[in-house]
């Protein structure tokens, strides 16, 4: 079946069009969405969602503007992309608590009964600045991002920065120094 066809099939909501359509295209769109996402699951679910959403909005495409596969993948790369804005994608990158690891960095009483892993941190960040501690577990730990940790600080942007770089050079010493 030529695909301006099926495409016309599509636009009158025949189901058969919709299956010969998904099977031709999804596999590459989810592809594309799971570059921008990074997660499978979230990437076949957000790629489902694309498909429904342009069953419901068939109507809107117009071939002279542009084949119906790139009409598709423009969709898909900005249903990624808003997911990746959203406020709940943030949360959940931020939800890896760091509480753990900057608890084995501080609490030097069990320093005896640390284990080899525990000790191996403790003597990276031993020279480290608290700013330094604060800073690498917001962006590290915690998966923010420079402007989230600004804000969470409460610190000018450039602060950050500058800090994160000073922060992992004084890492890369503290490692070279092992």
């Amino acid at each position: 079946m030529q695909l301006d066809l099926l495409v016309d099939q599509f636009k009158k909501k025949d189901p058969t069009a919709f299956e010969k359509l998904y099977g031709m295209y999804s596999d590459n769109i989810c592809g594309v969405i799971n570059t921008i996402v990074k997660n499978d699951a979230l990437a076949q679910e957000i790629c489902q969602d694309v498909f429904i959403k342009i069953w419901n909005n068939c109507e809107s495409y117009n071939s002279s503007k542009g084949r119906f596969f790139t009409w598709i993948l423009n969709i898909a790369r900005n249903a990624a992309i808003d997911e990746i804005r959203s406020r709940s994608y943030k949360n959940d990158k931020k939800n890896l608590s760091a509480d753990y690891f900057v608890g084995i960095l501080q609490n030097k009483e069990e320093e005896e009964s640390s284990t080899v892993d525990t000790k191996g941190l403790r003597n990276l960040v031993k020279n480290l600045k608290e700013k330094c501690v604060q800073i690498i577990e917001l962006l590290y730990f915690r998966g923010y991002t420079q402007k989230d940790a600004a804000e969470e600080l409460d610190i000018p942007i450039g602060t950050v920065k500058t800090r994160n770089r000073s922060c992992i050079s004084q890492l890369r010493d503290n490692m070279a120094v092992r």
